[in-house]
């Protein structure tokens, strides 16, 4: 584990303490108004994100004053990342980090639990144009790593979000969620070789709890170079389509493997074998002109 990350992760209990009660149950109950009525808090994972990243942001405020690091926020909404953190010692020395939330959708067919998944941000923009602000608050090479502070909760069912509360009822409204558990990993350690949801251009996580949890998913070991290139290539139906291809080149790290190995010839061969007439004709072009 790097220094940064060691750091952090030394956070998440007081994290948890942020978010829940001693039984698990989240510590928000709803929204106020001046007239001390307590509305019960949609689960539109939408709204529980931006409560729970209010709630987060003091413990995080803590981390950055202790370890003497600037909190820089997204210059606006959907731009990444939520979190800018730069040394005051060395300012090179910066750390994106997204704050995402997914919730347990119970267990698939061989016992293992599943979760609903979560977005890891786009797969074009600044993603692939690394050394200029595309959306971002930095060039992404200038970060020297891509984090993901997560999130992981269950939904409690049953819960009547049209009911309105006292605050004499503040002890025994329900919580529409509980049950929180928090990781810390690079983008790379946690994401899948599928799209977030559908043909959207944004980077899925791994559904697998235990994967999500320890950072685990398909190219945890693979590493960051091999998810960075599968990433920055690949390409949805329309995507392949608007650039004049059939299909894309590839569709998961099992078609990847197939595509790379239909190129790799080309490695075995000896360097002086290859010629380049394209780069002669270019050289020619360019006396000519002179």
């Amino acid at each position: 584990m790097d220094e940064f990350r060691a750091q952090f992760a030394t956070y998440l209990d007081n994290m948890q303490r942020q978010v829940a009660t001693e039984n698990g149950d989240w510590t928000v109950k709803g929204f106020i108004d001046i007239y001390k009525r307590i509305y019960t808090i949609s689960i539109d994972t939408k709204v529980l994100s931006k409560v729970l990243e209010l709630l987060l942001f003091p413990v995080i405020v803590r981390f950055a004053e202790a370890h003497r690091f600037q909190i820089l926020l997204a210059p606006a909404q959907n731009q990444y990342p939520d979190l800018t953190l730069v040394s005051m010692t060395d300012p090179s020395e910066c750390y994106a980090v997204d704050i995402k939330t997914t919730y347990r959708v119970g267990h698939d067919l061989q016992g293992n639990a599943r979760v609903n998944g979560m977005t890891l941000g786009t797969f074009g923009g600044y993603f692939r144009s690394r050394d200029r602000v595309v959306s971002s608050t930095l060039p992404y090479n200038q970060y020297r790593k891509h984090y993901i502070l997560g999130v992981v909760y269950s939904r409690v069912a049953g819960i009547d979000e049209r009911s309105i509360y006292q605050i004499a009822d503040l002890e025994t409204i329900p919580s529409v969620v509980r049950d929180f558990q928090f990781f810390f990993h690079e983008k790379f350690q946690i994401a899948s070789d599928g799209p977030g949801s559908g043909n959207t251009r944004n980077i899925g996580s791994t559904r697998y709890l235990d994967r999500l949890i320890n950072g685990t998913a398909v190219f945890a070991e693979l590493g960051i170079e091999i998810f960075d290139d599968y990433w920055m290539h690949y390409r949805t139906p329309a995507m392949a389509r608007a650039e004049g291809f059939d299909a894309p080149p590839y569709t998961n790290l099992k078609s990847y493997l197939a595509h790379k190995k239909q190129t790799a010839h080309i490695l075995t061969l000896p360097e002086s074998m290859i010629q380049s007439e394209a780069a002669e004709v270019a050289v020619e072009d360019i006396e000519d002109e002179s």
